[in-house]
């Protein structure tokens, strides 16, 4: 069976809508553990409704576990998440051996080390509109399909204009088009049929994530998603569609440096690597700013697994 047909037949198959998981399903057939992550900085104006939701269902006793790893905002988030309900942590109070942390998928590996569950599931704190659907769509087929291991969320993706007045459906997601599904297309045609390969929110089985190196910046999504398809196969894999997601817009020059770590993680993953980056990974220049030179942060986290046998804070380079 040729790649393309593999992918359509995927589809099929693992292509979910959130409506099919009502909290009642999916509490009547949960047999495990439930962790929810919200990796979070200066979110305060989107903070207090997720966190709500997100207590209302550890209250119903779907999640057991509700965590925010919040990195030093001065917004007043932690104070909104707290006063919701969820519980509050510092990303630097975690695994401090290994330094300061460097990004979202840096927090995102190190609270693995709080959060038990055997279920894990990351949302982004920045989102409008937010609903409990997006939870319980993205828990929904690991719950109900005990065969899945990872599960992406997928939305429509509307732009916003600066003044917040004219939506664009569809124009959402910009690096998403331009960088990672060509690169999809390119090197894991099998991926390809991933509506939002970026999207920060997914969830797994915690063995898999424990398994995965982690990008420490804005890698981290399309490198596990590209991870996980190696070690569980396609099969494993589901997407679930959760609605409409609005959330703030990056200035198109912060998008640059956002693909480029894109690039580099999925150059990392290549089965022989061009070595085109050796020496200058990380390294950005900025013609706009005088030439100067940016560092990015393009480093990985080893697998959870291979640390704790190892018993050593590690950070691995990208390019060999």
């Amino acid at each position: 069976m040729n790649e393309d047909l593999r992918a359509t037949n995927w589809r099929a198959r693992r292509s979910f809508q959130a409506g099919e998981f009502p909290l009642e399903r999916l509490l009547a057939a949960k047999r495990e553990a439930v962790a929810v992550v919200l990796p979070a900085r200066e979110v305060a104006a989107t903070i207090g409704a997720i966190a709500e939701r997100v207590a209302e269902l550890q209250a119903s006793g779907l999640i057991d576990e509700a965590l925010v790893i919040d990195s030093a905002s001065a917004d007043g988030t932690v104070q909104i998440a707290t006063a919701a309900g969820m519980r509050v942590v510092q990303e630097n109070d975690i695994a401090s051996e290994c330094g300061p942390t460097q990004g979202k998928g840096d927090a995102m590996w190190r609270a693995l080390g709080v959060v038990r569950s055997d279920i894990v599931a990351y949302l982004d704190a920045d989102t409008e509109n937010f609903h409990s659907g997006f939870v319980l769509g993205l828990l929904g087929p690991l719950i109900c399909e005990p065969e899945i291991k990872f599960v992406k969320g997928c939305f429509e993706r509307p732009f916003r204009d600066r003044l917040g007045s004219v939506s664009h459906p569809g124009e959402g997601g910009r690096v998403t088009e331009v960088m990672a599904r060509p690169l999809l297309n390119m090197h894991e045609p099998l991926l390809a049929g991933f509506a939002q390969p970026l999207a920060g929110e997914f969830a797994a089985r915690r063995w898999l994530l424990e398994s995965l190196p982690f990008p420490v910046g804005y890698g981290i999504e399309i490198a596990v998603l590209i991870d996980a398809l190696r070690l569980c196969g396609l099969d494993a894999l589901a997407e679930c569609h959760l609605g409409s997601r609005q959330n703030r817009h990056q200035p198109l020059r912060a998008l640059g440096e956002m693909a480029y770590a894109v690039l580099v993680a999925v150059e990392n993953r290549l089965p022989e690597r061009t070595g085109r980056g050796h020496g200058v990974a990380g390294r950005y220049v900025r013609p706009w700013d005088d030439a100067a030179v940016g560092a990015i942060a393009v480093q990985e986290r080893p697998p959870i697994r291979e640390r704790d046998a190892d018993s050593q804070p590690q950070l691995s380079a990208p390019v060999p």
